[in-house]
């Protein structure tokens, strides 16, 4: 990982951020995944999968090069809700266009963790196909590519709820906390499920799979 990110993310600046880290941390998801891909390409015993290997691959290249796209589109989707509460706020006509120019930085903000949250399912959707068909010698590298997924999924989903909680128009941001509870609940899921299938085969302890995410009252999971 670069180390001028980590500095970066270390210092006191407000990015990178959360959703700059759960974007890199799904980027290096993807980056091991490809690593399992390439360790089974190539190798005759893998021959019959050969092709949808190589499909695969190439589209954990597309997702890392997309999720470190993210890492700053995350940072530009913060910048305008600092700009936004820097704005005065002296007579009522002020405080007015404040309010609105938070409102729209604040869905603006919903919108990049949600394609991160995407593209880590991707991920971890791929890592668990590799999990199953991929080179044996490296089957707990898959599965760690679907926890790191996981990980970073389940971080970005925060950012989504704590600015959709803070939106005026509701039936928005109801559509935003719709889309990360499906999305949170089937990548838990999903990762857990690749986990947990090579858990069983090494003998470690299994994530339990009975606790998950209940639909938010008064709407849909």
């Amino acid at each position: 990982m670069r180390e001028d990110f980590l500095d970066a993310l270390a210092s006191a600046a407000p990015t990178p951020g959360g959703g700059g880290a759960a974007a890199y941390g799904g980027a290096l998801a993807a980056a091991l995944a490809s690593m399992v891909a390439n360790l089974t390409l190539g190798k005759e015993a893998y021959a019959s999968v050969a092709d949808e290997i190589a499909v695969q691959l190439e589209e954990l290249e597309r997702l890392r090069a997309e999720l470190v796209e993210l890492v700053d589109a995350d940072a530009r989707a913060f910048e305008p809700i600092g700009q936004a509460y820097r704005m005065p706020k002296a007579t009522a006509a002020e405080q007015q266009a404040r309010h609105e120019a938070i409102q729209v930085a604040l869905a603006d903000a919903c919108r990049v963790p949600i394609d991160c949250m995407r593209a880590c399912m991707r991920v971890i959707d791929v890592a668990g196909y590799l999990a199953e068909h991929g080179n044996r010698t490296a089957l707990t590298d898959a599965a760690a590519a679907a926890v790191m997924a996981k990980a970073a999924l389940q971080a970005a989903s925060l950012n989504v709820y704590v600015n959709a909680a803070m939106m005026d128009d509701h039936d928005q941001a109801t559509v935003f906390l719709d889309h990360a509870d499906f999305l949170s609940q089937s990548g838990v899921a999903l990762a857990d499920e690749v986990y947990n299938a090579i858990a069983h085969d090494l003998g470690a302890p299994k994530v339990d799979e009975s606790v998950r995410l209940c639909p938010r009252e008064g709407r849909g999971a």
